[in-house]
Formats: structure tokens, C-alpha cells, sequence
């Protein structure tokens, strides 16, 4: 963990406490070239120096791929899902070579190659094992759930526009989920009344609220906070090497240290339920 994981779950944890919540330890570990079995144990380590505690067991997203197979069957069978046989180098080539690429918010969005391919053929493709991925029609599901909203407690109410974000994948080819179906599902299952996340997820939570509406599951609050940045103004990353917290403390830093190199944490009404 470094400071944005930090920061992120200290806000969950004074949110929680608005409302005499629960906060919640999850794992959300299906891209397995990046967990390790020692990460699970540190990183818990990490959130009780901070003086965090969870009640309940953590969950393992890693543990829940039959759930979420469940969740993208029944999307299919409403017809807003279909294979995608693109390989990132094919659709970069593709998207390089049109005049007037589509864009979302962080910039060229799938041109939906696939999308076009017949019934009969991507049915030969599946027999042949073909490797695919799995990707929401966003224009079927934005027309499927009509007009939504979903309300932030620093943005404000904002109209969802999950087609601007184009067909994103839901299914990856190596494992049969992605973050967004994920999370959404497993929101469902836990019965999240808050979400709080950076505001670099702020576009993601548009195909979040139609995933809701297409499985039915219940709208949460959000708070998308924002980002902790280096001294050049970049967010954290741990790709980027960014210090961690295990760094820092085996440094010398104290939690009074840590919690001074952290922005304020957003100011929260005693009664969020209220606020809606």
C-alpha cells in the first residue's frame, strides 16, 4: 500500500462512521499477475498500523468467479453483451487508422470491430475456442435502461452517459470477469449503501449505475474523492514504485507523520441517508 490506498481508506472509514456503518475490508484481486499470497497479510498489516479494524472476514474477488459468471449470463441472455476477438494491438491499429476515432474520457474508446460480426460467425469463433472477451452494447443498454442519475456527495447529482466510455469490456479474456462487473456485483452482495473511491473512477461509475439497472441490483451513494499526488502533481501509483507505507514505517514514520502528509479528509454530514 502507499499513501493513495491510505488516504482512500481512511475516508471510507470516517464515511462508515458517519452513519454507524461498517467498514469493509475487500480484496479486489483478479488480475493475477499482480497478486502474490504474502500481499494479503501485508497489506492488512498496513491498514492496522493506521488504527483501521474490519468486522467482518475480507472478501476475495478471486473467490467469486462463479458469481460473477452468473451476472454475465444473465446480461447475455438479454442480448447487451457480445464476444470481442481483438487483441489491443488490433484495435490500437484500428483506432490509428480512423479519421474520426470515438474518445471517452481517458481518450480513444473500442470502435466496436466486433460488435458488426454476424451471429453465425461468432458462434464458429466460440466453437473454435477462439480467445475472446466479453463486452457491453452500450448503445442497447443506455437505450435498455433509459435515462439515470446517480448522486455524488462532492459532485453533486450527474447524468449518466455510460456511452462515452464506448463498449467496455466486462469479461476479460484470461479470467471471466472485469472490475467493473465485479464490483458492482459484489456491492450488491454486501449491501454497500456508500461507495468511496478516487475521483479517477468517477467515469467508470456511468457503466456502474446501468450495470445496477440491468441486474437489478440497488443504487449506492458514491464519494469521489480526490487523488493524492506527488510533488510533480502526479497521482500515485505502484507501478510508478510510489513509497509505501511498509517504506515508511520501517523508516521511522510515525501514524501522526503519515496522517500530516495526507490532504484533509472531505467534510461529511452526520447523516448521509439524510442528505439523498
Amino acid at each position: 500500500m502507499h499513501l493513495g490506498h491510505a488516504y482512500a481508506a481512511l475516508v471510507a472509514r470516517e464515511a462508515a462512521n458517519c452513519e454507524d456503518g461498517v467498514f469493509l475490508l475487500r480484496f479486489e484481486d483478479i488480475d493475477r499477475s499482480r497478486v502474490r499470497p504474502e500481499y494479503y497479510h501485508l497489506i492488512e498489516e498496513d491498514l492496522q498500523w493506521m488504527g483501521l479494524e474490519w468486522r467482518e472476514e475480507p472478501m476475495r474477488q478471486s473467490d467469486r468467479l462463479e458469481v460473477y459468471s452468473s451476472a454475465l449470463t444473465a446480461l447475455e441472455e438479454q442480448g447487451l453483451i457480445y464476444p470481442c476477438f481483438c487483441t489491443r494491438r488490433a484495435i490500437a491499429d484500428e483506432v490509428s487508422r480512423m479519421t474520426n476515432a470515438p474518445h471517452g474520457p481517458g481518450g480513444p474508446v473500442y470502435p466496436g470491430t466486433c460488435r458488426k460480426i454476424s451471429a453465425d460467425e461468432r458462434a464458429e469463433r466460440i466453437a473454435m475456442k477462439t480467445p475472446h472477451s466479453w463486452r457491453l452494447h452500450s448503445a442497447k443498454a443506455t437505450q435498455t435502461c433509459g435515462q439515470l442519475t446517480f448522486r455524488d456527495l462532492l459532485h453533486g447529482v450527474i447524468p449518466v452517459r455510460a456511452e462515452s466510455l464506448g463498449d467496455v469490456v466486462l469479461a476479460r479474456r484470461d479470467i471471466a470477469t472485469s472490475y467493473h462487473l465485479a464490483v458492482v456485483t459484489d456491492d450488491a452482495e454486501q449491501e454497500i449503501t456508500l461507495v468511496t473511491r478516487g475521483e479517477d473512477l468517477l467515469s467508470s461509475t456511468h457503466i456502474h449505475r446501468v450495470l445496477q439497472n440491468l441486474l437489478g441490483y440497488p443504487e449506492p451513494l458514491y464519494l469521489h474523492h480526490k487523488l493524492v499526488c506527488d510533488e510533480k502533481g502526479h497521482r500515485l501509483a505502484t507501478r510508478d514504485k510510489a513509497l509505501s507505507l511498509a517504506s515508511l514505517r520501517d523508516s521511522g514514520f510515525s501514524r501522526a507523520q503519515l496522517l500530516a502528509r495526507l490532504p484533509p479528509i472531505p467534510a461529511l454530514p452526520r447523516n448521509l441517508t439524510s442528505e439523498t
